[in-house]
């Protein structure tokens, strides 16, 4: 007994190498590894892509934001300046921002937003229409 455990002792070495034989460890290829970096890749930045759609549908405010400010209203002034109406509590200010820069233009009481009219299609085009075919029979 004790000569066959010795045996089968003295034999594991030679057995690991004979199933290294049998069987060789695969090949890891360069193109693999790359492929599967590029979908983790991928992956992440659809994850980040998602979660901010997620955020902007539904909402999800900036820490910090607060309910105190309302942007009213704003207009282009020029390449980089525009003029902003914005709510703070029962007044709103006007201010003029501008790279590197927001001034203090005017204060006014809170007021009521009145939405614009809409000209009707119909009518505006209609009076285009006869004053570009008046213009043409004038030439």
């Amino acid at each position: 007994m004790k000569r066959f455990a010795a045996s089968v002792v003295s034999s594991l070495p030679i057995l690991a190498h004979a199933a290294d034989a049998v069987a060789p460890a695969p090949a890891v290829s360069a193109a693999g590894s790359l492929l599967q970096v590029f979908i983790g890749l991928v992956a992440v930045l659809l994850l980040i892509a998602a979660t901010a759609w997620v955020a902007k549908r539904f909402g999800v405010t900036r820490g910090g934001a607060s309910n105190v400010l309302h942007v009213i209203s704003s207009a282009s002034v020029g390449a980089r300046e525009r003029v902003v109406v914005v709510e703070v509590g029962e007044s709103w200010l006007v201010v003029g921002v501008a790279p590197g820069s927001v001034n203090a233009l005017m204060t006014l009481p809170r007021g009521e937003i009145q939405p614009a009219a809409a000209p009707s299609l119909n009518t505006s085009f209609a009076a285009g229409l006869q004053h570009l075919i008046e213009k043409r029979r004038g030439k």
